[in-house]
């Protein structure tokens, strides 16, 4: 209830000291000031909707660790002055899990098209949730359902999840591929997946700076299976 309080005073504050504190959060996440035409409103409600499905992300498997807390820093790094203000509404929504897939909803909605963004998102709730060290069962039910509303793809889904739990084809998995797939098909996919994840590229298709960290470990992700493929078939 507090968020959506939140966001209505949000959408209600063009000209106070609220709306230029939005400002500064959405400067924060990388998604530019609020402006006052009608896209002010989805701008709010995405930031939102990110924050609190981080939050609620962290709660999944029933305590909100620090570690956990600091790894959503790092993926939504905020300025100085800005980190009491993503703090509050992580605070917020870190209570419990409850709503986290009107957030989700939300999230779909706007990036609807965009289905490069919205693994963007999964991925950082991947950093999250391992964070730790360990993908507890709840935390994995809970991004699977974020995934589903999502409309990701359950090999892209593993795809993901490949680059933060070790599986006995997870080199593959990292790739989208089947340990069946020949030799030409695992270079063509590599290089592919290479272009795509560069950070360069990423930044060209309009992903958050806050991203850019986690495109880094991605890529890294990706040319560690491709090593370990060519290693067991001497390419």
């Amino acid at each position: 209830m507090a968020l959506k309080k939140l966001s209505d005073a949000f959408q209600r504050g063009v000209g106070t000291p609220l709306r230029a504190a939005v400002d500064h959060l959405l400067g924060s996440l990388g998604l530019g000031r609020c402006p006052t035409e009608d896209g002010a409103a989805n701008r709010i409600a995405f930031t939102i909707a990110v924050v609190a499905l981080s939050a609620k992300m962290a709660k999944a498997d029933g305590v909100v660790t620090e570690i956990e807390q600091e790894m959503f820093r790092q993926v939504f790094e905020a300025e100085a002055g800005e980190v009491e203000n993503v703090q509050r509404i992580f605070d917020l929504a870190k209570e419990d899990v409850a709503g986290f897939d009107s957030y989700a909803r939300q999230i779909a909605t706007m990036l609807a098209g965009e289905p490069e963004l919205k693994r963007d998102v999964l991925e950082g709730l991947f950093n999250i949730a391992a964070a730790d060290g360990i993908l507890h069962e709840q935390e994995e039910r809970y991004l699977q359902a974020v995934a589903e509303i999502l409309e990701i793809s359950s090999e892209t889904f593993r795809a993901i999840r490949a680059q933060f739990v070790a599986d006995p084809d997870g080199a593959y998995s990292v790739l989208g591929l089947d340990p069946g797939a020949s030799n030409d098909v695992v270079r063509t996919r590599y290089r592919r997946l290479v272009r795509e994840n560069h950070p360069d590229a990423m930044m060209a298709r309009g992903v958050p700076a806050e991203f850019l960290d986690m495109a880094t470990r991605k890529l890294a992700a990706i040319n560690s299976a491709y090593e370990t493929i060519a290693r067991e078939r001497g390419l």
